[in-house]
């Protein structure tokens, strides 16, 4: 993989009612309450983290890849009308031969689904990784994970005839300006 030309670093991301916060330890105890239902894991696997573990990967993620070709980008859902955190979004950035492209994520906890918090904050996320230059914005996604595929969609993303640990890989290729 090539080098970056620069970090790409998770910055404050504003939507109609969401804030995106840059990730930080501190947000482990709050996140872990958001995060504790096994319902979340149905299509993922594994199970939920408790707040130490969390505080560890969060640790972790912050601290960012060792890998100086990739950036991790992490933040959290902030509902701004609630004031309380409600899941997070995530990008990994790096190059593919073609320009850069980011691999992202979506997590909403169980209590805030069905209100278009994953799209809204997805497709903020895309729009911003328009602004890096990303060239390249890819999802994987469960074949039965109907919500999730209709997030993917939303921004823009299609599904491609590859799949990758079981996931479909979705993709979409941006121009120079994002189209959400």
């Amino acid at each position: 993989m090539d080098r970056l030309r620069e970090p790409v670093n998770a910055t404050d991301i504003a939507t109609r009612r969401l804030e995106l916060l840059p990730l930080q330890v501190e947000f482990a105890g709050e996140m872990a309450a958001v995060l504790g239902d096994p319902a979340l894991h149905a299509f993922i696997g594994g199970a939920p983290l408790s707040a130490g573990e969390l505080r560890e990967r969060y640790g972790r993620l912050v601290a960012g890849s060792p890998d100086p070709a990739v950036s991790w980008c992490n933040w959290v859902l902030r509902i701004r009308d609630e004031g309380c955190l409600a899941g997070t979004v995530q990008a990994t950035v790096g190059t593919d031969g073609d320009g850069l492209e980011a691999e992202i994520a979506w997590v909403v906890g169980v209590s805030w689904q069905g209100r278009g918090l994953a799209t809204e904050a997805a497709r903020a996320l895309v729009d911003w990784l328009g602004q890096w230059s990303v060239r390249t914005v890819v999802a994987h996604i469960h074949p039965d994970h109907a919500a999730s595929a209709a997030v993917a969609a939303a921004c823009g993303l299609a599904p491609t005839d590859r799949m990758h640990d079981g996931e479909v890989r979705w993709q979409r290729t941006l121009s120079r300006r994002t189209l959400t």
